[in-house]
């Protein structure tokens, strides 16, 4: 299947699932489509045991998508950009001490918790696994997916506050998660050893590198568009920003996800300020709005599709499923603890531990960065860990999309009425 048609048939099973949704399950557009996707390949599983040709053709097909690719060197910069293009700078920069710990502190606390817990159930339960890999699944799975994250919050009604917050890290985490992740990659797959330092020189080079470059890249994009007044061009030079600069974060070698949401939240920002016409601005807005909707569907999709490949068996669907409650509990500690630091400067809402924590869905990207870790060592020795650590990453985030991504919102109306409640005692009681 070359592009086009396999572009055609995520396009197309994206529509009929958004239909199927819409119509019969009216669930959040984006756990919808995984939902149903995920029935079509267990169906697809299913038949299989009947004409074992179908089942077959549909994983060499869905194997031959590079899901790691796809996203993260693809359609992750449109949803980037798209996302950071609609937050207020102003809002986010009030919580930029918060989300500076959340995305630094938070990810490195959870990624060892994360491995050191993994490592203790996975040992109890009989499956052989090396401690580094455990804490390489920490690595992963510990930032919380921006494109999960504000597909669910745009629905949920949270303070505004705690939706910065957790809009605000889950923007920024990625730097500090994939710098831990190549790091220890590099390690597992027997290639380096431990060096701070150079774990350090790789942050600088991908997070800090990546936020001078957006910067950069915003400033040059914002100039053009104020010498110009035509709606046609100005939506050009944006998606040429998004597409074209995230192509030479990348081969810069600087952190093109940092890049495109420093990029997308100053033209986002200062073309507001009067940059563009209002006319401009509605297309330019609506224009990214169908872009982070129709990619949104196709990501979520595919991310139901890969249940066809996923290797699982019992015992790693069993760790898939008791690695749920681990990685929250590390998620509760990695956000209680630089919250309870920050409340001597900073107010949060009453429950902000609570909905933070809940709120921090898993979501495509660390799927994606399962998908990359090589089949085998530097030396030649494959890696027998590598399909637990995708099975495990695929539970954790199939059952935080649905599980978290459902009740957030019930959560959050729960602890905005407690909080109405406990302001209407006093009240009642004079």
């Amino acid at each position: 299947m070359d592009l086009f048609q396999l572009s055609a048939a995520l396009l197309s099973l994206a529509a009929v699932f958004s239909y199927l949704n819409h119509r019969f399950l009216k669930l959040p557009t984006t756990i919808g489509l995984m939902i149903i996707a995920m029935a079509a390949s267990l169906a697809l599983v299913t038949l299989g045991e009947v004409f074992p040709a179908l089942e077959a053709r549909a994983q060499k097909e869905l194997a031959g998508i590079d899901f790691n690719r796809t996203l993260m060197q693809g359609m992750l910069g449109f949803l980037l950009f798209a996302a950071a293009l609609h937050i207020n700078l102003a809002e986010l920069s009030k919580h930029r001490v918060v989300i500076a710990f959340l995305a630094t502190v938070g990810v490195l606390l959870s990624t060892v918790l994360v491995g050191g817990l993994a490592y203790g159930l996975l040992t109890a339960l009989g499956v052989e696994i090396r401690l580094i890999y455990c804490l390489l699944f920490g690595a992963l799975i510990s930032p919380t997916d921006p494109i999960a994250v504000l597909a669910i919050l745009k629905k949920v009604g949270a303070p505004k506050s705690l939706e910065m917050k957790i809009a605000g890290e889950s923007l920024f985490n990625d730097g500090i998660a994939v710098v831990a992740f190549l790091g220890l990659l590099e390690i597992a797959a027997g290639g380096a050893e431990l060096d701070f330092g150079l774990l350090s020189l790789l942050f600088l080079q991908e997070a800090v590198g990546g936020a001078v470059f957006g910067f950069a890249l915003g400033y040059v994009a914002l100039t053009m568009l104020r010498t110009v007044d035509d709606y046609r061009v100005e939506v050009l030079l944006s998606l040429a920003t998004a597409a074209g600069g995230y192509a030479l974060a990348y081969a810069i070698h600087v952190s093109g996800p940092i890049a495109m949401v420093v990029a997308g939240l100053f033209i986002g920002n200062q073309a507001r300020a009067g940059a563009m016409s209002e006319k401009t601005r509605e297309h330019l807005d609506d224009f990214w709005e169908l872009v982070d909707e129709v990619l949104n569907a196709v990501l979520f999709v595919l991310i139901g599709l890969e249940l066809l490949i996923v290797p699982f068996n019992g015992r790693t669907l069993l760790a898939g499923l008791l690695a749920f409650p681990v990685v929250l509990l590390a998620r509760f500690v990695a956000v209680s603890l630089p919250v309870h630091v920050m409340r001597r400067r900073t107010v949060f809402s009453p429950g902000a531990i609570r909905i933070i924590t809940w709120g921090g869905l898993r979501g495509g990207v660390s799927v994606a960065l399962a998908l990359s870790i090589p089949s085998q060592m530097v030396t030649g020795e494959p890696i027998l860990e590598r399909d637990l650590v995708i099975s495990i990453t695929y539970a954790v985030v199939v059952l935080s999309i649905v599980l978290q991504g459902l009740t957030i919102g019930r959560l959050v109306r729960r602890t905005s009425g407690q909080v109405e409640e406990a302001l209407r005692e006093p009240a009642s009681s004079t």
